[in-house]
């Protein structure tokens, strides 16, 4: 930011140095400001107070347009609904139990939350909500400083009791309240620490790791829904490894996605293998890299694509479970791939992420080993056609997931693995042109497999089949009158050993 606030104020925070940002935040919210003034002028009217709170303010002095625009006030729901009536376009009560009301206004949509004093049952973090009757009580009580800033309506007064500015300048995640306290009401705003720090780019304060790392344990009480949707979003922002690193230099992973921090495998004395760690994050980073532009083609992987940096992130996580050292000095992970894909399934299925995201990771972990059977190029046009197919419609992740995969130092070794998989880029491109390669079928449906072996649907059909579709991948095509002589003299084999 070009603007500082005064260090020499009273506890840090902005003095009259501090008026540009202000004014240039309040500038940023010019499109929203007119529509703010007017609900703040009703409110005053009604005999209540209405103020910007949280994200929209703290986005606002970040130079962005925050998506939502959340709101504080004095008023009871139902004195809210009251003042709103007739002015919003429409309204809802789906919150109205934890104080909060929704409203649309033209293309915006706004939330109003009564004043807060929450207390909390900190062996299930059920919170006993219980409104409050002023803002700076309210703020007390929210997560960070730099989401407890507030502006109040209609006069547009800053309110900033516990240093949110300056924490933004610095670039710093501190609690209003002492973070023990802050995180033993809500464990989750240890999560929600670690993603900040992703999204914002800002390190948590001294003190706030302390008490995550204290108190890490405590996350077990969280609903592994909570959790998900916290790491879902750390995951999905611009820098995901600086919260994923503070999430395991904390312990936290390990109360959630213990298989993360077991990647640090340690290095033997004679350091035969590379901290897995680290490359996976490596591999995330560069997978993120090759991501499409958000809005691109579906064969662009537009970012951010929660698919593909789970996979880049999981992607070895069988390797301490199969980790052999060899005579020779050498270490292995044979089959790490495979169970690998088994402990991915099972740690997202227990994060409750869905049945697709969970299968599709699942698959691609069990698959980015695949391409370096391929050498210089050996694999025959078969072994094209079925890593396509085995692939499916995950290939153009499995591509850049692979690409992302070579953190090899050694340059040489790098562009001969780049050059490798360009050629099978580029003959899965000729294939494809040539035999419609996507969407690989046998050259016979069901109905003319039946007809030609006079038989009825049932598991002997899928068997005939799977038998074509194998032809259909190890020759190419080669029509109907071949696939049927070849069914046949399968048939007639099968009918000799039965």
């Amino acid at each position: 930011m070009p603007d500082r606030p005064d260090p020499s104020a009273p506890d840090g925070r902005p003095a009259d140095a501090g008026l540009p940002l202000l004014r240039a935040a309040v500038a940023r919210l010019a499109p929203v400001l007119p529509m703010l003034t007017e609900l703040g002028e009703r409110f005053a009217a009604a005999g209540h107070e209405l103020a910007l709170v949280g994200g929209p303010v703290r986005d606002a002095f970040l130079g962005r347009v925050s998506p939502d625009l959340d709101l504080t006030s004095d008023a009871r729901p139902d004195d809210i609904l009251a003042t709103v009536r007739g002015w919003a376009d429409a309204h809802w009560d789906i919150g109205r139990e934890f104080g909060t009301i929704g409203l649309r206004k033209g293309e915006h949509v706004i939330e109003i939350t009564t004043y807060r004093a929450d207390t909390y049952d900190r062996t299930s973090r059920k919170p006993e909500v219980m409104f409050g009757d002023t803002l700076e009580g309210d703020l007390v009580r929210r997560d960070f400083t730099v989401n407890a800033m507030a502006l109040r309506l209609p006069s547009l007064e800053f309110v900033d009791v516990h240093g949110g500015l300056p924490d933004l300048v610095q670039q710093r995640l501190a609690t209003p309240a002492a973070p023990e306290e802050s995180f033993a009401d809500d464990p989750l705003r240890m999560m929600r620490a670690a993603r900040f720090a992703s999204q914002l780019g800002f390190d948590v304060a001294p003190e706030v790791r302390a008490a995550m790392t204290e108190r890490a344990g405590t996350l077990s009480i969280i609903s592994a829904e909570r959790v998900r949707d916290e790491f879902t979003k750390l995951l999905l922002s611009p820098r995901p490894r600086h919260g994923l690193t503070l999430l395991v230099d904390t312990g936290l992973a390990e109360v959630f996605l213990p298989e993360l921090p077991a990647l640090r495998l340690e290095l033997d004395e004679h350091h035969r293998h590379k901290d897995v760690y680290d490359h996976s994050l490596i591999v995330l980073e560069q997978a993120i890299d090759l991501e499409g532009p958000a809005g691109g083609s579906p064969e662009s992987v537009p970012g951010p694509d929660l698919v593909l940096r789970l996979a880049a992130l999981l992607h070895d996580i069988g390797k301490p479970a199969t980790r052999r050292f060899e005579d020779g000095g050498g270490v292995s992970f044979h089959h790490h791939e495979l169970v690998g894909a088994k402990l991915a399934s099972k740690r997202l299925k227990a994060m409750r992420f869905d049945k697709e995201t969970t299968k599709q990771v699942a698959r691609l972990v069990e698959l980015h080993l695949r391409f370096h059977g391929y050498g210089d190029g050996q694999w025959t046009d078969s072994a094209v056609r079925r890593y396509v197919n085995d692939a499916g419609p995950l290939l153009t992740r499995l591509h850049r997931l692979t690409r992302s995969d070579c953190t090899t130092r050694n340059a040489r070794k790098a562009q001969r693995l780049s050059r490798a998989y360009d050629d099978l880029e580029q003959r899965i491109e000729r294939l494809a042109a040539e035999e419609e390669l996507a969407s690989v079928r046998p050259e016979l449906n069901g109905n003319e497999i039946a007809e030609a072996l006079a038989i009825r649907p049932g598991p002997v059909l899928g068997e005939a089949y799977d038998f074509l579709l194998s032809v259909r991948l190890d020759d190419g095509p080669i029509g109907k009158d071949a696939a049927r002589e070849r069914l046949r003299a399968w048939w007639a084999a099968r009918a000799s050993t039965d």
